[in-house]
Formats: structure tokens, C-alpha cells, sequence
């Protein structure tokens, strides 16, 4: 009986029956009980002596590695008990479906039947866990012997798995197909279910603050209709350990110092679809600061020299966090200054004055030295790319400030995932240390074909390739064609960031770049003057410290500025009355030359996508080495980001510029332009001076009429000569499913102008001279050809001759051309330096169809001749 009960405990362990799957394949037979004994008349009754020890049903086994596994041997007595330990020690090796012990006056016969050889592992119904996550975790594999362990162990494994997705109401159902040579297909069928959500979070004790306000600061959130873009109400029991430590925080930094949670329950549903989940919690009494001091054991590290970095004031409601930050606070900044001390608050705790004093201790702690840099886990980028951003080198005194500086280095390059950190191990003495960068590299080289419609430039196509990582070396190259209704550009470019090693920075850009301006008439664009671009710049950067670097550039190009001769030319020279004084100016083509320098300063802890830190930059670009134009222009731009929890960045930027020309004017395509998106409530090139040109109905001379719709006037902008513009933006983060899907919104504020250019010369067809019947008319003007000659019709209408003045001006059959220009009135606007601000909304959207960006901003000061814009977006798509 004791076999019998063994196999059906096995068979039980089981977490569904193993059963055929599909028609003719036989069920697993269940291990057949083994032929009972007689039994002993003692506790260890002696059978007699064992004759001999045979062997059946074996297959792949040989007869001697079966003997080996009991203790059962020739010419040795034997009892009953004996027998019945042979049949337990072959059912623990795991390799016999069915054993049998049989005694024949000494012959024993070892009957087995081994498990079978697996075929193969099959997974089906797994939608939401690919079979690549689950395959590496199980212990069944092809060519291994089949154990009914190994399939519980799997299953498991399989049910752990779903239940760290939340998924807990998994269930495996194994199936075995028996095939032909002992040998199975193992089959688990695979039942999801849907994720388990948390239903409800209930918290008990909490009387300063409500529960709805400390749910807000858990990670895990209760499900409902306003959370569907949220993965934080699916259960997870690492959440919930973080949740407790979040709710920790909170009252910590809210001066609750005695605050602890008692318990932390969850409790799955019958139905096993949804979690309740219970704190009960203990605040405690609130505590303010008592005495605040800052001592130092270091004798070159004056503690009154840092005191000015202790924010909290005597009296100042006690929070934890600022603790924490002021011992970071204080140990970069002596990190500054080569130490790295050890800075520790030692807090003195007055329960009946409900105070807490913190005393901060800057202590000598050991010199440690860096015994060596470590870069684990890139493939492709070469060791050096990461080396030389660390700011510490083998032998080094270990500094913390540098440490966490070489980490902002490495993750500004953008070859490496998000949350990367420099990790530090215990060296081989007790002072050195090994600072090891485990990096994952991510995809760096870019091919996009995009095409998309944008609310300025229409149709929009776009080809691009660029490799930020060329080759490992950390180089970039880079190409584009771009293509729109009203702007065409090809360009190419290379940047070397450490020419020979060194940490000089070198590169060019070559490019060609046409651009139709524009006005409006009505809300109709049209084109106004076209400029081509054809030039190169060279580059080169220096670091002049840790964070500034000196960048020089010099770049040469020639513009060419055209009219359609059709639309604004009369006589074969740009017509004022036609195009407008300050677009006949900036006529013609013109070599630029160009040197210009910028003063950096970067402290940001990530270029791509920071979340702290401040970039400043210094820039002046002359014009006149050479080439026709010449002029001195200076720019000034400043920002700063904050990082201030749960996702929150705020930023500021701050721009401005001057040009000033030396010894000729500012010609209209070298001036500051702004407005969308640059400054957002506006529309593109929407703010500062411009000039409007109403067209007079003079049907009637004696009673002109100025047309002032909208429908019927034109509007250009003529940019100025300084501006500044600064914002200010918030970015709010959404639940970890609207996070996941791309979703970054922003509220802002955007403020500036653009001024600084004379009054352009402008001209009113019905009022200078004064206004007479005979001035309102139809301007007529003799046609003449390129050369200045007049153009006349010859005998046939069709047919146009130029030739001197009076050669055939007399005969009758030849007729001078006269055109017939309209009369306009042009008025100047907007050049002004008050602000123009602007309030919104943002979100931007890494969506299926590609980069996505909308903006909903509302003009609040503006000034005469400004065009507002409510709504902006641009959307591309990738294939």
C-alpha cells in the first residue's frame, strides 16, 4: 500500500490532470502499484539471502545503472523492509513512470517503466506573455527526461510570471501527447485571464490628511474610468512595498516624524479579477526644527563658510526631504573642492516640545582611490567613447560630485538607456574603489521617410539619415532632403567630438536651401520674395572647464533674393507701387562671409531630455571677412530646468539679439523674425513690424474707396533688427499608460518682440500728392523691356517691338504699351518693444503615425498689425 499511496500523493501534487490532447493520443498511464509482499513477522524480518538482482522493462538505461540506484546486492540478506526502500529510492532518481519490486525465493526483479523523452514543449493561449519571455524560465526542454516535478515547477514558474503582470487569475492546464519510441509532446494551455485591478485601497488611522490625498502620492492607483490610460491599478506586490515607503515620505516631509505604517494587507476577490488593498497607519505628533547647525571636523572646510546652504529655518515645520537635500547640497559643494567628506545630520528629537534639532556633521572620512573604471555591456560603442566622459581616472581620489557628474555625461550622449548610473564596488583594499558603467546601448542610427501635413508649410516630405554613434566612435553624420509647399533644403553633415583623442570638438555643414516668403491676403498665403542659400559652415569647440566651452564657427554663402517679375515688376525694375519699397531693397545676390564665437555654459543633467540644470549661451557672429555684406550680430540665451518630483519639470528660458550694420542696413533677410512656433499664440513671423497694403476700389475716381477686409489686403512682416522672447513651461506627467503611449502635456507662458528698424518708406496712391479726382485713377506706365526701351505693338496686336523712342512712335499703325497698375495705400505696424504675451497648452505625442505636437495658446497682449493664432499642430508620418 505505502507504493500505492506514494504514486497517488505525486499524482495529486499535480495542478490540473495531464490528459490527451488531441484524438489517439493516450492519456499518461498512471505508475502501476507494485506486487504486494508478505508481511515481516519482526520489525526486520530476514527473508534470506539475496540470489540474484535482474533487471526489466529498461530501454535507454543499462541494467548495472539501475542496480546502482538501490542497495540491493547479490549474496547480501535481505527483509521486506529492504525491498520497499528499493521501491522508494527508484521513484526518487525521477526517472521511472511505473516501478515494480519482485521477490522469487531470492531473484529480484526490478520491473520499471522509464519516464519518457520530451519531443518538444508547446505553449498555447499566450497572447499577453511571449514565448520568448517564457521559455528561458522554465526547466523542460526538448531531449530531457519527462518528471511530473519538473511540470509543477513549471507551472509555477509560468503562474509567477502572469502574477508579476497583474495577472493573477492565470491559469496552466499541462497536456501530454505520447508519440511513438517513448518519447511525449508536453502541451501547457495556457488560460490569462484578465489583469487583476485594484478595486479599492482603503486606509485606516490617517486623520491629518484625507485618504484620497495620500493615494495620490502611491504609485498604484484605484481603477475606474478616469484611470484607462493608467497601468498603476494593476496589483503588484514590489508597488506595494513602494507605496508604503512613498506614504513614509509624505508624512516625513510633513513633519509627522513619528509616523509609521502598522500593516499592509491585500486581499485578492473570490472572483480573483480585482485587489483590496489596506494601510493602517500611525501619524504621530508634528514636529517643527528645532536648532539648526553645521559643524566640521575638517580643518580646511570652515563650517561657517557653508552655512548660507542650510535652508530651514528654527520654528520651520520639520521635513525629512530637506534633510536629505542639504546633505547632497553640501557634500557637492565640498565635492568642489576635492573632498569628499562624509556628511551625516545627527538629529537631537524633543518629543514634549514636539522639536527636532539636526546638527550636520561634515566628517574626515578615509581617502579612497579609484582603482579602476569598468564599462560593461557595449557591443558596438567603443570603450573610449565612454571613458573619456568620466571625470575620474584610475588612481584618482574618489569625489561623489564627479561621480554623479560622469553619470550626466554619459547619459547626454544619447547612445545609452534612460536611468543610467555609475555603480560603485569595493575594491581590492579596503581603500579603492571600482566604479563600473553597466550600459545597455540603444539604437542610434536614424532612416526616416516621413511625410505629414503641417498647418504652415502644407505637404511636408522628408528623407533623413543619421548616425549619431558612426561607427562606435561617437561621431555623427548625417544627411536630409526636406521638401514643402514653400521650402526645399538639402543638407549634409559631420561632427568629430574628440578630434585625435583630444577634447576638441570639429565639424561642417554643407547645404542648399530655398525659401519662398510669404503674406496673407485674407487667409490665403501667397508667395512674396524667394531666397537661395548655398554655403558651408565650419565648427570647432574647446572646453575652457568642466562646464563652459568656447565653440568658433566661420561660414560662407551666397544668397540670391528674387521677385516674380510678372506679379511685382514694371519697366524691368522692381515697381514700389507694385511690391513695396522694402521688398525692391532687399532685391539681388550677395556673398556672406562669416566668423562668429559662442560661450557655452552647460550644467544640464541631460541634453537630450533635461530635468535639471542650466544652459547659458554667449554668441556673436561678424559679418564682412570679405563678401558683400557686413554686419556685427550678438545673441544671448539662457535656461534652466527644475526637477520637482513625481514627473513635474518647470523651465525657464530667457533670449534675446542685436544686429547692427557696419556702414550699410540690415537687409530684410538678415533680421530677427518672431512668432510661431517660437513663440506660440501667434502666427509664424506673427509679431513685430510689418507693413499692410490696402488696395483702393476706384471705380468711381471722384469717391475711392480703401479696402480694409481682411479678404482684400496683403501682409508682410519685416522682422527687426533686436528681439527677446522668454517662457516659461511646466510639464505635467501623466499615469504610467498615457506615459507609455508618448503623451507629454505642458501649460506655458511665452513673452517677447521684435523691433528695432526705421520707418519704411511707404506710399498712398490717393493722397500724395493731395487728393485729387485725377490721383485716384489706374496708375498708367509705359512698358519697356529689359534694357530700359520702350515696348510698342507692330501692325499685328500680337506682336511686341521694343526700339529707340520716337522711330516709329509717330506712325499710325504703332501704338505704345501702357500698363495700368491699381492704386494701394501701405501702413506701418508693430514696431514696438512691449511684450507680447501669450498663455497655453501643449502636448506632445510620439503617436503610430509619428511625431505629433499641438498647441492651443491664447493671445493676451499683443499690439497693431500682430496676427494671433489660436491653434497650431503639426503631425508626420513614418513608413
Amino acid at each position: 500500500m505505502l507504493p500505492a499511496l506514494l504514486v497517488g500523493t505525486v499524482l495529486g501534487g499535480l495542478p490540473a490532470p495531464l490528459l490527451a490532447q488531441r484524438s489517439g493520443a493516450a492519456p499518461v498511464p498512471a505508475p502501476t502499484a507494485p506486487a504486494a509482499t508478505p508481511a515481516p513477522t519482526g520489525a526486520a524480518a530476514i527473508r534470506g539471502t539475496i540470489k540474484q538482482v535482474n533487471v526489466a522493462g529498461s530501454q535507454r538505461l543499462e541494467a548495472d545503472t539501475v542496480r546502482s540506484y538501490v542497495k540491493l546486492r547479490a549474496g547480501e540478506e535481505y527483509s521486506a523492509e529492504m525491498l520497499d526502500q528499493a521501491l522508494k529510492d527508484l521513484y526518487a532518481t525521477e526517472l521511472f513512470a511505473d516501478v515494480q519490486v519482485r521477490d522469487e525465493n531470492g531473484v529480484i526483479t526490478l520491473q520499471v517503466r522509464e519516464n519518457p523523452i520530451i519531443n518538444r514543449v508547446v505553449l498555447e493561449g499566450n497572447k499577453r506573455l511571449k514565448s520568448e519571455k517564457i521559455n528561458p524560465e522554465i526547466k523542460l526542454a526538448p531531449r530531457q527526461i519527462f518528471t511530473r516535478s519538473k511540470v509543477r515547477a513549471d507551472i509555477n514558474r509560468i503562474i509567477e510570471l502572469y502574477r508579476r503582470q497583474g495577472r493573477f487569475a492565470a491559469t496552466i492546464e499541462p497536456k501530454m501527447v505520447n508519440l511513438d519510441q517513448n518519447r511525449v509532446d508536453i502541451i501547457f494551455e495556457i488560460h490569462e485571464g484578465d489583469k487583476s485591478k485594484v478595486r479599492k485601497i482603503n486606509i485606516i488611522g490617517n486623520e491629518k490628511f484625507s485618504d484620497g490625498r495620500l493615494r495620490g502620492e502611491m504609485a498604484t492607483k484605484q481603477s475606474g474610468i478616469t484611470k484607462i490610460f493608467s497601468s498603476g491599478t494593476s496589483y503588484d506586490p514590489d508597488r506595494l512595498a513602494y507605496d508604503q515607503q512613498k506614504m513614509r515620505q509624505f508624512y516625513l516631509t510633513n513633519g509627522y516624524a513619528d509616523f509609521r505604517v502598522v500593516s499592509a494587507i491585500a486581499e485578492l476577490t473570490p472572483d480573483k479579477k480585482d485587489f483590496i488593498i489596506t494601510y493602517v497607519v500611525e501619524e504621530g505628533e508634528r514636529y517643527k526644527f528645532g536648532e539648526v547647525d553645521l559643524t566640521s571636523d575638517i580643518r580646511d572646510i570652515k563650517a561657517a563658510d557653508f552655512k548660507y546652504m542650510l535652508p530651514m529655518k528654527k520654528g520651520d515645520w520639520y521635513n525629512a526631504k530637506m534633510v536629505e537635500d542639504t546633505v547632497d547640497s553640501i557634500t557637492e559643494a565640498t565635492g568642489l573642492f576635492g573632498f569628499t567628506p562624509d556628511v551625516s545630520p545627527d538629529f537631537q528629537r524633543d518629543k514634549d516640545e514636539r522639536t527636532m534639532s539636526v546638527t550636520f556633521k561634515i566628517a574626515d572620512s578615509p581617502r579612497v582611490y579609484v582603482e579602476r573604471v569598468d564599462i560593461n555591456g557595449n557591443t558596438h560603442t567603443k570603450d573610449k567613447v565612454v571613458r573619456r566622459e568620466f571625470r575620474l581616472s584610475e588612481g584618482d581620489a574618489f569625489n561623489s560630485f564627479k561621480v554623479k557628474r560622469s553619470r550626466d555625461r554619459i547619459n547626454s550622449l544619447g547612445f545609452f538607456q534612460e536611468k543610467f548610473e555609475v555603480e560603485q564596488k569595493p575594491g581590492s583594499q579596503p581603500d579603492r574603489v571600482i566604479l563600473e558603467a553597466n550600459v545597455e546601448e540603444k539604437s542610434t542610427g536614424e532612416l526616416q521617410v516621413s511625410a505629414g501635413y503641417s498647418s504652415l508649410e502644407k505637404f511636408i516630405v522628408d528623407l533623413s539619415i543619421r548616425e549619431r554613434n558612426f561607427m562606435g566612435k561617437g561621431q555623427e553624420v548625417r544627411a536630409s532632403v526636406s521638401y514643402s509647399t514653400y521650402s526645399k533644403s538639402i543638407e549634409l553633415g559631420f561632427t568629430e567630438p574628440y578630434l585625435f583623442d583630444r577634447n576638441i570638438a570639429v565639424g561642417f555643414d554643407v547645404f542648399r536651401r530655398d525659401y519662398n516668403s510669404f503674406n496673407f491676403a485674407g487667409n490665403s498665403r501667397q508667395t512674396t520674395y524667394e531666397q537661395t542659400t548655398t554655403g558651408f559652415q565650419l565648427r570647432a569647440g574647446v572646453p575652457l572647464t568642466e562646464f563652459v566651452t568656447l565653440a568658433m564657427r566661420y561660414g560662407l554663402s551666397y544668397d540670391e533674393v528674387s521677385l516674380d517679375q510678372s506679379t511685382f515688376f514694371s519697366g524691368g525694375r522692381c515697381d514700389p507701387l507694385l511690391a513695396g519699397r522694402y521688398l525692391c531693397d532687399a532685391l539681388g545676390n550677395r556673398l556672406i562671409s562669416s566668423v562668429g564665437y559662442s560661450l557655452v555654459f552647460d550644467n544640464l543633467n541631460n541634453r537630450v531630455r533635461p530635468t535639471r540644470g542650466n544652459r547659458v549661451v554667449f554668441g556673436q557672429d561678424f559679418a564682412g571677412l570679405g563678401g558683400d555684406v557686413r554686419y556685427i550680430r550678438t545673441t544671448f540665451n539662457a535656461a534652466k530646468y527644475w526637477g520637482l518630483g513625481s514627473g513635474f519639470v518647470f523651465s525657464t528660458s530667457l533670449e534675446g539679439g542685436y544686429i547692427k550694420g557696419l556702414g550699410q542696413s540690415i537687409r530684410l533677410t538678415d533680421r530677427f523674425y518672431l512668432g510661431n512656433p517660437d513663440m506660440r499664440g501667434f502666427g509664424i513671423r506673427g509679431v513685430g513690424p510689418r507693413v499692410r497694403r490696402f488696395p483702393y476700389d476706384v471705380s468711381n475716381p471722384n469717391a475711392p474707396v480703401l479696402l480694409t477686409d481682411r479678404q482684400s489686403y496683403t501682409d508682410d512682416a519685416l522682422g527687426g533688427t533686436a528681439y527677446y522672447k522668454a517662457r516659461a513651461e511646466l510639464e505635467i506627467p501623466l499615469g504610467n499608460g498615457a506615459r507609455e503611449l508618448g503623451l507629454r502635456p505642458s501649460i506655458f507662458m511665452d513673452v517677447g518682440a521684435v523691433f528695432g528698424i526705421k520707418d519704411p518708406t511707404t506710399t498712398d496712391g490717393c493722397n500724395s500728392p493731395p487728393n485729387t479726382p485725377t490721383n485716384c485713377n489706374l496708375i498708367q506706365r509705359a512698358r519697356t523691356d529689359g534694357n530700359g526701351n520702350q515696348l510698342y505693338y507692330s501692325r499685328d496686336p500680337n506682336d511686341l517691338v521694343s526700339t529707340d523712342p520716337l522711330t516709329i512712335s509717330s506712325t499710325p499703325s504703332a501704338f505704345a504699351v501702357i500698363d495700368q497698375l491699381p492704386v494701394y495705400k501701405e501702413q506701418f505696424f508693430g514696431d514696438s518693444a512691449k511684450p507680447r504675451v501669450a498663455v497655453g497648452i501643449g502636448v506632445n505625442w510620439n503617436s503610430p503615425f509619428g511625431p505629433f505636437r499641438i498647441d492651443i495658446a491664447k493671445a493676451l497682449l499683443k499690439e497693431p498689425g500682430d496676427r494671433a493664432k489660436t491653434f497650431n499642430f503639426n503631425v508626420g508620418t513614418q513608413f
